[in-house]
Order: C-alpha cells, then structure tokens, then sequence
C-alpha cells in the first residue's frame, strides 16, 4: 500500500533525443535508508501496467528497453519510491510517442571544401533513418559582413553546394535536419552552431 510518509518522486519527464530515450525524476529525500524507484509502462492500446527492467533501482534515470522502442506507438510511464515495504504513491507521465516527442540532433557536419564562388558541404544525418524514412537539409547562411540577410537552401543530398558566392568572403552557414517519414508529421531538428569558411580567390 502507498503510504503518506513516502513522498512520491517529483519532476518525472520521459527525455528523448535522436529517438535515444530514458525516464528521470528527482530523487526522493529521505532521513535514513536507501530510497529504490520502479518504473512501469503502458501502451495506448493496452491498458494493462508491465514491469520496465528498471525495478527496486537506485538511480534515477531508466532507459527505455529494446521493446519500447516502437516509435509511432503510445507510451505511459509511472514512477514509485520505495523504502523497505513502504512505497509512495505512483507518478505517471503524460503519453508519449517517440515520432512526435524525440528531439532530432543537427547533422554533424564532415567536410567543407572552399572555391572562390561555392563552399562544398559534407555532412552525416543524425543517425540512420528507418526504411521509408529520409532526411531533409535546411541550410541558411549569411555574409559575416551582414548578417541580417540569410539565404536559405533545402537539399536531400549529404554533399551539396552553397553556389553564387563572393570571392574573398567570409560566409557562415547552419544547418538542420528534419526527418521525413511515410505516414506523420515531419520532425524538424536542431539546428547546427553557425561554421564560418572564408572563400577563395578565382
């Protein structure tokens, strides 16, 4: 039985990025003895509580299992405290579903070459897409001069070109994915820090 005495664990929040995703929340304070948490989930479609293979653990952090990782299914989680028979009561988390929740990382950008009027840009997505799945480059850059005026480019290529640039100039550019997938929404990542690269000379 939950008991008043244990306070249940506060700031529980399911954390996902590039679709990597793990429970956390604050520890519980206790006087004396080890506080132990245990997480349950629940999909959508099934309203019956299974065990995580986080049960009676220390920490406070439980990664999501190999079977939880069905990305366009809906996931509740629930936390407990426990200190010897005495438990608190459990703290569920709002539905989540990884396709819609995960924060997309930027592409990690490989290679840039110079010319005097192009930079030639190679860049690696933020892991491996699904298949029907692919990704989407929305690149903006600017002359460092003035930078106010972004220019914008969309390219499905892991190497492209930022074309008509002038020679001698120093020109900054981000770069953000976003994962198109065959059936929902496309998820828009983060974006790259700014990388500068000076142009050559004809």
């Amino acid at each position: 039985e939950s008991s008043p005495h244990l306070p249940a664990p506060k700031d529980v929040k399911v954390y996902s990025y590039n679709f990597r995703s793990s429970l956390r929340w604050s520890a519980v304070k206790v006087e004396r003895g080890l506080v132990l948490y245990t997480v349950h989930f629940k999909t959508g479609a099934f309203d019956q509580w299974d065990e995580m293979n986080c049960t009676r653990i220390a920490q406070t952090e439980c990664s999501f299992p190999w079977s939880l990782k069905r990305r366009r299914w809906t996931f509740f989680l629930r936390v407990r405290a426990e200190l010897g028979q005495v438990t608190s009561d459990w703290v569920e988390t709002d539905p989540f579903v990884a396709d819609r929740d995960t924060t997309l990382g930027p592409p990690k950008v490989n290679s840039v070459i110079e010319s005097s009027d192009s930079l030639f840009i190679n860049v690696t997505p933020p892991f491996e897409s699904e298949a029907g799945d692919f990704f989407e480059y929305h690149v903006s850059y600017w002359e460092n001069a003035t930078s106010t005026t972004k220019k914008e480019a969309t390219t499905s290529n892991t190497v492209f070109q930022i074309g008509n640039l002038k020679e001698l100039t120093l020109y900054c550019f981000r770069i953000q994915a976003e994962l198109m997938t065959a059936l929902d929404l496309p998820l828009l990542g983060l974006e790259s820090v700014p990388k500068c690269y000076r142009t050559t000379m004809s």
